[in-house]
Protein backbone atom coordinates (compact mmCIF):
# COMPACT_ATOMS: atom_id res chain seq x y z
CA UNK A 1 0.00 0.00 0.00
CA UNK A 2 1.05 3.41 -1.09
CA UNK A 3 2.68 5.50 1.48
CA UNK A 4 1.07 8.87 3.06
CA UNK A 5 2.67 11.12 1.21
CA UNK A 6 3.12 9.00 -2.26
CA UNK A 7 0.68 9.09 -5.11
CA UNK A 8 -1.80 6.35 -5.89
CA UNK A 9 0.02 5.21 -9.10
CA UNK A 10 3.25 4.89 -6.66
CA UNK A 11 6.69 6.89 -6.96
CA UNK A 12 7.18 7.99 -10.73
CA UNK A 13 10.42 6.64 -12.40
CA UNK A 14 13.31 9.27 -12.32
CA UNK A 15 16.10 10.24 -10.65
CA UNK A 16 17.27 8.16 -7.48
CA UNK A 17 14.76 8.15 -4.99
CA UNK A 18 12.24 8.86 -7.60
CA UNK A 19 12.13 12.09 -8.13
CA UNK A 20 11.16 14.19 -11.09
CA UNK A 21 14.39 15.80 -12.69
CA UNK A 22 11.73 19.39 -13.54
CA UNK A 23 10.15 19.46 -10.61
CA UNK A 24 12.39 22.67 -9.09
CA UNK A 25 12.58 24.31 -12.57
CA UNK A 26 10.56 26.84 -12.28
CA UNK A 27 9.39 29.42 -15.50
CA UNK A 28 8.94 32.85 -14.18
CA UNK A 29 7.02 35.35 -16.18
CA UNK A 30 10.30 37.35 -16.95
CA UNK A 31 11.91 34.10 -18.40
CA UNK A 32 9.36 33.03 -20.90
CA UNK A 33 9.34 36.76 -21.94
CA UNK A 34 13.04 36.87 -22.90
CA UNK A 35 13.34 33.92 -24.69
CA UNK A 36 14.06 34.19 -28.18
CA UNK A 37 12.83 31.14 -29.86
CA UNK A 38 8.75 30.12 -29.85
CA UNK A 39 7.58 26.66 -31.06
CA UNK A 40 5.60 26.87 -34.23
CA UNK A 41 1.64 25.37 -34.12
CA UNK A 42 1.12 22.60 -35.86
CA UNK A 43 -0.07 24.11 -38.69
CA UNK A 44 2.55 26.14 -39.36
CA UNK A 45 4.47 23.11 -38.99
CA UNK A 46 3.15 20.76 -42.18
CA UNK A 47 5.50 22.14 -44.69
CA UNK A 48 7.87 19.75 -45.32
CA UNK A 49 10.85 21.35 -44.70
CA UNK A 50 9.69 23.98 -41.84
CA UNK A 51 11.39 24.22 -39.28
CA UNK A 52 10.06 23.80 -35.67
CA UNK A 53 10.64 27.03 -33.72
CA UNK A 54 11.09 30.62 -35.10
CA UNK A 55 12.84 33.21 -33.31
CA UNK A 56 10.65 35.58 -31.32
CA UNK A 57 10.67 39.33 -30.98
CA UNK A 58 13.54 39.97 -28.85
CA UNK A 59 13.58 42.76 -26.03
CA UNK A 60 15.59 44.96 -27.96
CA UNK A 61 12.54 46.36 -29.76
CA UNK A 62 10.68 46.13 -27.04
CA UNK A 63 13.41 48.14 -24.92
CA UNK A 64 13.47 50.85 -27.52
CA UNK A 65 9.81 51.67 -27.45
CA UNK A 66 10.32 51.76 -23.67
CA UNK A 67 13.17 54.08 -23.97
CA UNK A 68 11.87 56.81 -26.71
CA UNK A 69 8.42 56.64 -23.92
CA UNK A 70 11.19 57.25 -21.00
CA UNK A 71 12.95 60.35 -22.57
CA UNK A 72 9.37 61.43 -23.66
CA UNK A 73 8.64 61.49 -20.64
CA UNK A 74 11.82 63.35 -19.23
CA UNK A 75 11.60 66.18 -21.74
CA UNK A 76 7.66 66.94 -20.46
CA UNK A 77 8.64 66.76 -17.15
CA UNK A 78 12.11 69.56 -17.83
CA UNK A 79 9.68 71.31 -19.82
CA UNK A 80 6.80 71.76 -17.13
CA UNK A 81 9.96 72.49 -14.66
CA UNK A 82 10.56 75.34 -16.31
CA UNK A 83 7.32 76.60 -16.51
CA UNK A 84 6.95 76.13 -13.06
CA UNK A 85 10.21 77.74 -11.68
CA UNK A 86 9.51 80.52 -14.79
CA UNK A 87 6.51 81.53 -13.23
CA UNK A 88 7.55 81.44 -9.73
CA UNK A 89 11.12 83.07 -10.66
CA UNK A 90 10.39 85.32 -13.48
CA UNK A 91 13.22 87.13 -14.80
CA UNK A 92 13.23 90.83 -13.71
CA UNK A 93 14.68 93.49 -16.07
CA UNK A 94 16.91 96.20 -14.70
CA UNK A 95 14.61 99.37 -12.66
CA UNK A 96 14.09 102.39 -15.01
CA UNK A 97 16.65 104.68 -13.24
CA UNK A 98 14.72 107.97 -12.38
CA UNK A 99 16.05 110.88 -14.77
CA UNK A 100 18.62 113.24 -12.75
CA UNK A 101 17.23 117.63 -13.61
CA UNK A 102 19.20 119.16 -16.44
CA UNK A 103 21.70 121.44 -15.33
CA UNK A 104 21.68 124.45 -17.62
CA UNK A 105 23.89 127.25 -18.89
CA UNK A 106 23.25 129.99 -21.71
CA UNK A 107 25.81 132.63 -22.55
CA UNK A 108 25.48 135.50 -24.72
CA UNK A 109 27.95 136.59 -27.48
CA UNK A 110 28.41 140.28 -27.79
CA UNK A 111 29.56 141.63 -30.91
CA UNK A 112 33.13 143.12 -31.44
CA UNK A 113 30.83 146.02 -33.76
CA UNK A 114 28.01 146.57 -36.04
CA UNK A 115 26.07 143.51 -37.02
CA UNK A 116 26.64 143.07 -40.75
CA UNK A 117 23.25 143.14 -43.11
CA UNK A 118 22.55 142.22 -46.40
CA UNK A 119 20.78 139.13 -48.28
CA UNK A 120 20.40 135.99 -46.55
CA UNK A 121 22.67 133.83 -49.07
CA UNK A 122 25.39 136.24 -49.42
CA UNK A 123 25.87 136.87 -45.78
CA UNK A 124 25.55 133.11 -45.22
CA UNK A 125 28.26 132.47 -48.54
CA UNK A 126 31.08 134.98 -46.86
CA UNK A 127 30.57 133.77 -43.52
CA UNK A 128 32.25 130.29 -41.50
CA UNK A 129 28.51 128.99 -42.32
CA UNK A 130 29.48 128.64 -46.10
CA UNK A 131 30.88 125.20 -45.91
CA UNK A 132 28.20 123.73 -43.18
CA UNK A 133 25.20 121.82 -44.39
CA UNK A 134 21.63 122.80 -44.08
CA UNK A 135 19.26 121.75 -41.67
CA UNK A 136 19.32 117.73 -40.70
CA UNK A 137 21.96 117.10 -42.95
CA UNK A 138 24.11 119.00 -41.17
CA UNK A 139 23.77 116.69 -38.32
CA UNK A 140 25.79 113.28 -38.99
CA UNK A 141 25.73 109.95 -37.20
CA UNK A 142 29.22 108.33 -36.35
CA UNK A 143 29.97 104.91 -37.04
CA UNK A 144 27.89 102.75 -34.40
CA UNK A 145 29.68 99.96 -33.08
CA UNK A 146 28.70 97.56 -29.87
CA UNK A 147 29.88 98.51 -26.40
CA UNK A 148 30.37 96.18 -23.26
CA UNK A 149 26.50 95.80 -22.61
CA UNK A 150 24.88 97.23 -25.43
CA UNK A 151 24.24 96.59 -28.83
CA UNK A 152 25.34 98.16 -31.90
CA UNK A 153 21.24 97.99 -32.99
CA UNK A 154 21.02 99.79 -29.58
CA UNK A 155 23.90 102.69 -30.59
CA UNK A 156 22.36 103.05 -33.40
CA UNK A 157 18.63 104.61 -31.43
CA UNK A 158 20.97 106.20 -29.14
CA UNK A 159 22.19 108.53 -31.63
CA UNK A 160 19.23 108.74 -33.87
CA UNK A 161 17.02 109.87 -30.71
CA UNK A 162 19.51 112.31 -30.08
CA UNK A 163 19.77 113.47 -33.59
CA UNK A 164 15.74 113.64 -33.22
CA UNK A 165 16.00 115.57 -30.61
CA UNK A 166 18.76 118.23 -32.10
CA UNK A 167 16.48 118.68 -35.06
CA UNK A 168 12.87 118.73 -33.05
CA UNK A 169 14.55 121.45 -30.29
CA UNK A 170 16.89 123.65 -33.02
CA UNK A 171 15.50 122.86 -36.68
CA UNK A 172 11.76 122.72 -36.50
CA UNK A 173 10.28 125.71 -37.63
CA UNK A 174 7.21 126.61 -35.70
CA UNK A 175 9.88 125.73 -32.18
CA UNK A 176 12.28 128.32 -34.46
CA UNK A 177 9.30 130.87 -33.96
CA UNK A 178 8.32 130.29 -30.75
CA UNK A 179 4.39 128.66 -31.73
CA UNK A 180 5.31 125.14 -29.91
CA UNK A 181 7.98 122.93 -28.13
CA UNK A 182 5.81 120.05 -28.48
CA UNK A 183 7.80 118.11 -30.96
CA UNK A 184 10.85 118.41 -28.39
CA UNK A 185 8.82 117.71 -25.19
CA UNK A 186 7.86 114.08 -26.76
CA UNK A 187 11.26 113.16 -26.70
CA UNK A 188 12.69 113.53 -23.04
CA UNK A 189 12.21 111.12 -20.29
CA UNK A 190 8.98 111.90 -18.55
CA UNK A 191 10.81 112.16 -15.11
CA UNK A 192 12.28 115.66 -16.88
CA UNK A 193 8.62 116.78 -18.45
CA UNK A 194 8.20 118.71 -14.78
CA UNK A 195 11.50 120.50 -14.98
CA UNK A 196 10.58 121.10 -19.19
CA UNK A 197 7.20 123.22 -18.46
CA UNK A 198 8.27 125.08 -15.61
CA UNK A 199 11.27 126.06 -17.82
CA UNK A 200 8.57 126.84 -20.36
CA UNK A 201 6.13 128.22 -18.39
CA UNK A 202 8.44 130.51 -15.48
CA UNK A 203 11.57 130.62 -17.11
CA UNK A 204 14.27 131.61 -14.54
CA UNK A 205 18.21 132.14 -14.61
CA UNK A 206 19.01 129.21 -11.62
CA UNK A 207 20.44 126.73 -13.71
CA UNK A 208 17.26 124.58 -13.85
CA UNK A 209 15.25 126.71 -16.05
CA UNK A 210 16.53 128.29 -18.60
CA UNK A 211 13.74 127.73 -22.00
CA UNK A 212 16.63 128.52 -24.13
CA UNK A 213 19.03 125.54 -22.74
CA UNK A 214 15.94 123.03 -23.97
CA UNK A 215 15.27 124.22 -27.05
CA UNK A 216 16.56 127.39 -29.84
CA UNK A 217 13.07 129.79 -29.94
CA UNK A 218 13.04 133.35 -31.12
CA UNK A 219 10.79 136.02 -29.88
CA UNK A 220 7.88 135.85 -33.10
CA UNK A 221 7.15 140.15 -32.08
CA UNK A 222 10.86 140.75 -33.02
CA UNK A 223 12.59 138.10 -34.84
CA UNK A 224 11.72 136.45 -37.90
CA UNK A 225 13.35 133.67 -39.95
CA UNK A 226 14.75 134.08 -43.22
CA UNK A 227 16.43 131.32 -44.33
CA UNK A 228 14.16 128.40 -44.17
CA UNK A 229 17.47 126.12 -43.71
CA UNK A 230 19.41 127.09 -41.24
CA UNK A 231 23.38 125.92 -41.49
CA UNK A 232 24.62 123.39 -39.06
CA UNK A 233 28.10 121.71 -38.09
CA UNK A 234 29.19 119.11 -35.42
CA UNK A 235 29.87 115.72 -33.84
CA UNK A 236 28.14 113.53 -31.91
CA UNK A 237 29.52 110.79 -29.46
CA UNK A 238 28.84 108.05 -27.35
CA UNK A 239 30.07 105.87 -24.83
CA UNK A 240 28.77 103.44 -22.31
CA UNK A 241 29.24 104.99 -18.31
CA UNK A 242 27.70 101.71 -16.64
CA UNK A 243 26.55 98.08 -17.87
CA UNK A 244 22.72 99.73 -17.76
CA UNK A 245 23.35 103.58 -19.36
CA UNK A 246 24.64 104.48 -23.00
CA UNK A 247 25.71 108.66 -22.97
CA UNK A 248 26.17 110.42 -25.92
CA UNK A 249 27.26 113.67 -26.28
CA UNK A 250 25.96 116.45 -28.95
CA UNK A 251 28.42 119.70 -30.32
CA UNK A 252 27.34 121.33 -32.63
CA UNK A 253 27.58 124.90 -34.26
CA UNK A 254 23.91 126.14 -35.91
CA UNK A 255 23.68 129.77 -38.11
CA UNK A 256 20.56 131.12 -38.11
CA UNK A 257 19.44 133.76 -40.74
CA UNK A 258 17.30 136.21 -39.18
CA UNK A 259 15.08 140.11 -40.73
CA UNK A 260 12.97 142.32 -37.90
CA UNK A 261 9.95 140.44 -37.38
CA UNK A 262 6.98 141.94 -39.67
CA UNK A 263 9.62 143.09 -42.48
CA UNK A 264 9.73 143.05 -45.83
CA UNK A 265 11.54 140.46 -47.50
CA UNK A 266 13.96 142.91 -48.99
CA UNK A 267 14.82 144.26 -45.23
CA UNK A 268 18.31 143.29 -44.68
CA UNK A 269 19.07 139.70 -42.75
CA UNK A 270 21.85 138.92 -40.27
CA UNK A 271 23.32 135.97 -39.29
CA UNK A 272 22.90 134.53 -35.58
CA UNK A 273 24.88 131.72 -34.72
CA UNK A 274 24.26 129.59 -31.48
CA UNK A 275 26.81 126.69 -30.20
CA UNK A 276 25.18 123.75 -28.07
CA UNK A 277 26.28 121.29 -26.07
CA UNK A 278 24.26 118.73 -25.36
CA UNK A 279 24.76 115.57 -23.14
CA UNK A 280 22.48 112.99 -22.69
CA UNK A 281 22.43 109.81 -21.54
CA UNK A 282 20.07 106.79 -22.14
CA UNK A 283 18.49 103.98 -19.94
CA UNK A 284 17.53 100.55 -21.23
CA UNK A 285 13.57 101.94 -20.75
CA UNK A 286 14.99 105.24 -23.25
CA UNK A 287 16.19 103.19 -25.54
CA UNK A 288 13.06 101.24 -25.99
CA UNK A 289 10.23 104.28 -25.82
CA UNK A 290 12.83 106.51 -27.45
CA UNK A 291 13.47 109.15 -25.93
CA UNK A 292 16.64 110.96 -23.69
CA UNK A 293 17.24 112.40 -20.86
CA UNK A 294 19.58 115.46 -20.85
CA UNK A 295 22.04 115.72 -18.28
CA UNK A 296 23.70 119.26 -19.01
CA UNK A 297 22.84 121.68 -21.99
CA UNK A 298 25.28 124.77 -22.36
CA UNK A 299 24.16 127.34 -25.15
CA UNK A 300 26.47 129.81 -26.34
CA UNK A 301 24.65 132.73 -28.67
CA UNK A 302 25.05 135.78 -30.46
CA UNK A 303 25.10 138.84 -31.48
CA UNK A 304 23.34 139.54 -27.76
CA UNK A 305 24.01 141.90 -25.62
CA UNK A 306 25.51 141.49 -22.70
CA UNK A 307 22.97 141.42 -19.83
CA UNK A 308 20.34 140.26 -21.94
CA UNK A 309 17.66 138.38 -20.32
CA UNK A 310 18.05 135.19 -22.42
CA UNK A 311 16.01 132.85 -19.88
CA UNK A 312 12.59 132.54 -21.43
CA UNK A 313 14.55 132.73 -25.38
CA UNK A 314 17.36 134.45 -27.14
CA UNK A 315 17.31 138.49 -27.95
CA UNK A 316 19.26 138.81 -31.18
CA UNK A 317 20.64 141.48 -32.17
CA UNK A 318 19.65 142.20 -35.67
CA UNK A 319 21.53 143.90 -38.82
CA UNK A 320 23.33 146.99 -38.13
CA UNK A 321 22.89 146.71 -33.89
CA UNK A 322 25.20 147.15 -31.41
CA UNK A 323 26.40 147.03 -27.99
CA UNK A 324 27.86 150.34 -25.99
CA UNK A 325 31.45 150.21 -26.02
CA UNK A 326 31.52 149.92 -22.23
CA UNK A 327 28.91 146.84 -22.02
CA UNK A 328 31.56 144.51 -24.26
CA UNK A 329 32.83 141.69 -22.72
CA UNK A 330 36.04 142.26 -21.34
CA UNK A 331 38.62 139.79 -21.70
CA UNK A 332 39.68 137.82 -18.60
CA UNK A 333 43.82 137.35 -17.66
CA UNK A 334 43.30 133.36 -16.10
CA UNK A 335 46.56 134.26 -13.90
CA UNK A 336 45.07 137.66 -12.24
CA UNK A 337 44.37 137.88 -8.86
CA UNK A 338 41.85 140.76 -8.80
CA UNK A 339 39.77 138.78 -10.91
CA UNK A 340 35.41 139.73 -9.84
CA UNK A 341 34.78 136.98 -7.28
CA UNK A 342 31.46 136.35 -10.04
CA UNK A 343 31.83 137.44 -13.46
CA UNK A 344 29.09 138.03 -15.95
CA UNK A 345 28.13 135.27 -18.16
CA UNK A 346 28.81 137.06 -21.08
CA UNK A 347 31.73 136.60 -23.97
CA UNK A 348 32.88 138.06 -27.45
CA UNK A 349 31.40 136.49 -30.69
CA UNK A 350 34.38 136.29 -32.39
CA UNK A 351 34.73 138.43 -35.49
CA UNK A 352 35.29 135.04 -38.00
CA UNK A 353 31.61 134.14 -37.00
CA UNK A 354 30.36 136.77 -38.87
CA UNK A 355 30.60 137.92 -42.48
CA UNK A 356 33.08 139.66 -44.15
CA UNK A 357 33.35 142.64 -46.51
Amino acid sequence: MAGRGDPPEGTPEGLPGGEDEYRAVVFDEAFVRAAHLQEYSARERMGEHAIAVRSRPGPARRRGSGQALLLILLILFAFGTAVYLGLRNPYQPPPDQRAEPLTTTVVPLAPQGPVPGGDPARLLARSPAARYRPAAAGIDLPVAARTTHFSEGQVVIALSTAKDYLVASSLEPDVLAGRTVRPARLLLDPDQLAQFDRSVESPADDGRHAVAAWVIRFDPRQVAVAEPAPRVQGVLRFAETTPDTLDVTADHTFTYALRPADSAATAPASLFTVHRTLHFRFDREDLRMHRAELLTSTVEAGPQACGADTTGGLKPLLAGAGVPERSRPVLTDPYATDRPAAPALCGALAPAAQPGP
